[in-house]
């Protein structure tokens, strides 16, 4: 992966040295023209597609629609549903982390999640957010996040109670021109060659011994597995459970 990391606040000099590091990527002092890269400012760490004037893609769990979800944690009916009732904390396996945003609902509801994400790009813009709201959200203590194939990590962890998956959903082609940070994660995946194997991944985690699958999907999407348990349905989400 040949991306740079800009520094341009000596400030930022450590993180930006550590980021360096991980990546093997060289320290600009300029941004680039036409080139992806990554920036470090006051608000943490940013990623930029294609130049300075790209918008970046930016993860902070204090605020926004992801602040607002986890002051309201409790009344996320729909994923506390596909949990079930449970009078313990579960371990919970992300094998899709992206952004992080339904795992951490699972942890605001106390339960432990383990989240493997195959994008460097995402993985670091989520640590970084991690490490920044450690303070104010100590149930991250509950969190372990790693960096790639899901299926290689699932086969490393012991007494995992939930699987769950929520591959990308497919764009419409009448949205294709959509903005947001889905339209950006795709670029990353692409900047990444990481090939997006979509609902494949589910296939491939029924391959092994599980206790329960929780499947997110678009509400009019297909059955993947006709042989579900059950459904937990919402508006525009749903979610296929298997045992």
């Amino acid at each position: 992966m040949n991306i740079d990391i800009l520094l341009d606040n000596p400030n930022h000099k450590d993180k930006v040295e550590k980021i360096s590091s991980e990546l093997n990527a060289n320290i600009l002092t300029k941004s680039p023209v036409n080139k992806a890269f990554f920036l470090y400012r006051e608000n943490g760490l940013n990623f930029f597609s294609n130049s300075i004037h790209s918008k970046p893609l930016h993860i902070d769990f204090l605020k926004g629609s992801m602040g607002w979800r986890l002051k309201r944690s409790d009344h996320e009916t729909l994923l506390k549903k596909a949990l079930g009732k449970n009078s313990i904390s579960l371990n919970i396996f992300d094998g899709t982390a992206g952004l992080l945003s339904d795992a951490l609902i699972f942890l605001a509801l106390g339960h432990k999640v383990i989240a493997c994400e195959q994008s460097m790009v995402l993985f670091l813009l989520v640590r970084d957010a991690v490490e920044r709201s450690k303070e104010e959200l100590p149930f991250l203590k509950n969190l372990k996040l790693f960096h790639g194939n899901s299926l290689k990590c699932y086969e490393d962890q012991k007494d995992i109670d939930v699987i769950y998956l929520d591959p990308m959903y497919p764009e419409p082609k009448k949205n294709i021109l959509r903005s947001g940070n889905i339209a950006l994660i795709k670029k990353i995946l692409e900047i990444e060659k990481i090939q997006d194997v979509g609902d494949e991944i589910f296939y491939k985690f029924q391959e092994y011994e599980f206790k329960k699958i929780i499947l997110k999907r678009p509400i009019k999407a297909n059955l993947l597995d006709e042989q579900l348990n059950y459904q937990i349905k919402g508006k525009s989400t749903r979610f296929d459970i298997y045992i």
